[in-house]
């Protein structure tokens, strides 16, 4: 399937929009990693909130303090989970599973 054709303002839209949602996603994990924000309270929003819902489960992991890539992809194995899932994506045993582990 082709890519749509864009006019130069739909195209700076879009930009734009991205932009603003990486900013978003980039002030999500700085949350996590200074403690204002929880993960069961972050997978609680996923649904909601499309920001976090689109954002990937390894990618909040990760900002958790003294979570690195090797203890994130040995949760997610451990618990289930592809490493390409978003937190939108979750079924309930996963987070289940996630939320047990991170106990």
């Amino acid at each position: 399937m082709a890519l749509p054709t864009l006019t130069p303002e739909q195209r700076a839209e879009a930009l734009k929009k991205a932009a603003a949602a990486r900013t978003a996603r980039k002030e999500l994990r700085e949350k996590i990693a200074n403690g204002t924000e929880t993960i069961p309270a972050v997978l609680d929003r996923a649904k909601t909130d499309q920001i976090v819902g689109k954002t990937k489960v390894a990618d909040l992991l990760k900002s958790l303090p003294g979570y690195g890539p090797a203890k994130v992809t040995a949760l997610l194995e451990q618990t289930g989970i592809d490493a390409s899932r978003r937190a939108a994506g979750l079924g309930d045993r996963q987070r289940q599973a996630l939320l047990d582990a991170l106990k």
